[in-house]
């Protein structure tokens, strides 16, 4: 048995920002225009009117400020309200696999390691550009790596539990290294168009370097991993491969794309994480106070300090719980690692952290992580 250790993470972070005044700005054109178009409709009772937002409305619900995107005028046109990707032809690296390998180099960068050496790569997201070929085969072509690749899905817990897989199989010896990477492109299964969500999402992709501890010279041993799952239709998007088959399969339909019943998911996840967080630190013995850091997904920041406050037992003092959805906005899997990467060097030898991730499935899944 071998131990598995994180050695690099990479982020990529696209050129293009919208602020949530550029946004509202955007969504208000198009929800007057919604209402002009059917007015009658409207007048008769038939169909809701659109209301407008307000940036003070989307800070006090998120804690989101800005979000990056890969295209902005597509979102901000009020007549169509989502990006415009290029069509790339099948000999050109497709957008998730090019934005992978972004970051994957980063995180091979930071470890002082090369594709070559690398004999996994999991492409963890919650959307895949594509059913097949995987996109992790493809990233793996790209790098120049070696072994074996493929994609995983569990929505915004993608990264933890390709974290947990990728460090059992480190552990039993059948790779050497791996790469868990998380190109996620959130913007396109937003629905720009609902006032109760068009600001939650951002586009991003990250990676994790994790190898064999004994052939490491510095980084964060994995102590323990824990997954779980539990079945809702309180967060969901509809838009599968059968869509065409079906009779109304080609409409607009609202839910084909990001569905969240908000608030069953904040009073059914949060019991759900913060008893997962518990139940992960009693298995290995190690009590809350012994955490320099938690890691969490970056959903919702009062999400995220009610989950800081119920594990610590207190309010968290500045830096033990942060938060990067202010500047990314809800980025899926990748935000966990986001904040991972941006507040993980000041760790000492022998202090520990905890990441965690959780979303639709529902699915959580915690990763705990001693500096060496």
């Amino acid at each position: 048995m071998f131990t598995a250790a994180i050695t690099g993470t990479g982020v990529f972070t696209p050129p293009e920002v919208i602020t949530n005044d550029d946004l509202v700005t955007a969504f208000n054109a198009h929800a007057d225009l919604f209402n002009a178009q059917n007015a009658a409709a409207i007048a008769a009772g038939v169909v809701a009117a659109k209301e407008h937002s307000s940036s003070e409305f989307i800070l006090k619900a998120s804690g989101i400020e800005r979000r990056y995107v890969m295209d902005r005028t597509g979102v901000l046109d009020p007549a169509r309200m989502y990006p415009r990707l290029r069509q790339r032809s099948d000999d050109e690296p497709g957008i998730m696999a090019e934005m992978a390998v972004d970051a994957c180099t980063k995180a091979l960068l930071q470890a002082g390691r090369e594709g070559a050496e690398v004999d996994l790569e999991i492409c963890a997201a919650s959307n895949m550009e594509r059913a097949y070929p995987a996109v992790a085969i493809e990233i793996q072509r790209l790098l120049g790596a070696g072994g074996f690749a493929f994609d995983m899905n569990v929505a915004c817990s993608s990264a933890t539990f390709g974290i947990h897989a990728a460090a059992d199989m480190i552990r039993a010896g059948s790779v050497r290294r791996a790469l868990v990477v998380n190109p996620e492109i959130t913007s396109g299964h937003l629905e720009w168009r609902d006032r109760d969500c068009h600001f939650i999402f951002g586009d991003v992709a990250t990676a994790t370097l994790i190898e064999r501890a004994e052939e490491a010279g510095q980084g964060f041993t994995i102590r323990s991993t824990r997954c779980a799952t539990e079945f809702s239709n309180n967060i969901r998007n509809n838009n599968g491969f059968l869509r065409r088959s079906r009779p109304d399969g080609l409409a607009d339909r609202r839910d084909m794309q990001f569905m969240q019943e908000g608030r069953k998911v904040f009073k059914e996840v949060l019991p759900l994480v913060v008893a997962h967080i518990g139940a992960h630190l009693d298995a290995d013995g190690i009590a809350p106070d012994r955490l320099k850091r938690l890691w969490l997904h970056q959903a919702n920041k009062t999400m995220n300090d009610f989950i800081g406050r119920k594990v610590l037992g207190r309010d968290p003092e500045p830096g033990e719980q942060p938060n990067i959805l202010q500047d990314y906005a809800n980025t899926s899997s990748a935000g966990s690692i986001i904040a991972f990467d941006a507040f993980k060097d000041d760790f000492a030898p022998g202090e520990m952290g905890l990441i965690c991730s959780f979303g639709a499935g529902y699915s959580v899944g915690s990763v705990l992580l001693e500096k060496f």
